[in-house]
């Protein structure tokens, strides 16, 4: 890792005057080297002991869908009918775009719109895994990379029309996850949080991902109802909106992990 000096003075400022404690190996430009100097700051690193506590990525049993994100449409087989005219379209117009395997639409279809508001959930969270990632918080970064393949997931399924699969992360299923959040208290020592001006940076950009992820659950749930988003499904199981409302509940239960402090140091603490 390397910090340069407008990180170290962020992280500085954000720490209220204090530091974290950096990971071994952690490097620092020359102009943060001076500007620890000047103002008299201590590097502390972390432990070789503690940094054993973590288990590698690769040691961690990951869903199938918990992968790097690949270009979601291959272009294979009969060309795509469009669904104004009814007609094989060998090439795209411009209006219009792939709304599953066999089909164009225009662009101002539902479908196309929520998977747009989809894609900008993804990188939402890809904006926080990066922050949390320039913060030193890795567990927490690793956290919402995994929720990001989720969103890729996610979809797929809306692509293909096929069941979501079953989120988890952090060691915890989509029905744990679920149960947390509606009861903290119980489970984690901690009432519900309100994120305040003296919160960190970090648990803002998890509560404004939270709600992009209620939005688009509800309007998930214009589109498609409570009962799914394909043929085969007759109840919630596998749904787009139950999947957007158990992610919701996921970003909320690593909100509430951060502000214990479980997922790396704490601010002012």
């Amino acid at each position: 890792m390397f910090i340069t000096e407008s990180e170290l003075r962020e992280l500085w400022r954000d720490g209220k005057g204090a530091l974290p404690v950096f990971p071994p190996g952690t490097r620092f430009s020359p102009a943060a080297l001076d500007f620890l100097k000047t103002h008299k700051l201590e590097i502390r690193f972390e432990s070789a002991a503690l940094s054993d506590l973590r288990p590698p990525t690769s040691d961690v049993q990951r869903p199938a869908w918990d992968k790097p994100g690949t270009f979601p449409v291959v272009l294979t087989g009969p060309a795509p009918v469009c669904l104004e005219c009814g007609q094989p379209l060998n090439k795209k117009p411009e209006h219009m775009t792939q709304v599953d395997a066999g089909h164009f639409a225009p662009k101002t279809h539902p479908r196309v719109k929520l998977r747009g508001r989809l894609d900008s959930l993804h990188a939402a969270m890809m904006l926080a895994a990066a922050e949390a990632r320039r913060y030193q918080l890795p567990q927490l970064a690793e956290h919402l990379d995994t929720l990001a393949a989720y969103c890729r997931e996610v979809q797929s399924a809306e692509y293909n029309a096929r069941p979501v699969q079953a989120l988890a992360v952090a060691g915890k299923t989509e029905d744990e996850i679920h149960d947390i959040s509606h009861w903290p208290d119980k489970h984690l020592g901690i009432a519900h949080i309100v994120p305040g001006a003296e919160d960190h940076a970090i648990l803002h950009w998890l509560n404004f991902v939270r709600t992009m992820t209620r939005e688009i659950e509800i309007e998930s749930l214009e589109l498609y109802g409570p009962k799914g988003h394909t043929h085969e499904n007759q109840n919630a199981d596998g749904s787009i909106p139950k999947a957007l409302n158990r992610l919701s509940s996921a970003v909320y239960y690593l909100e509430l992990l951060f502000k214990r402090g479980d997922l790396g140091w704490k601010v002012g603490g």
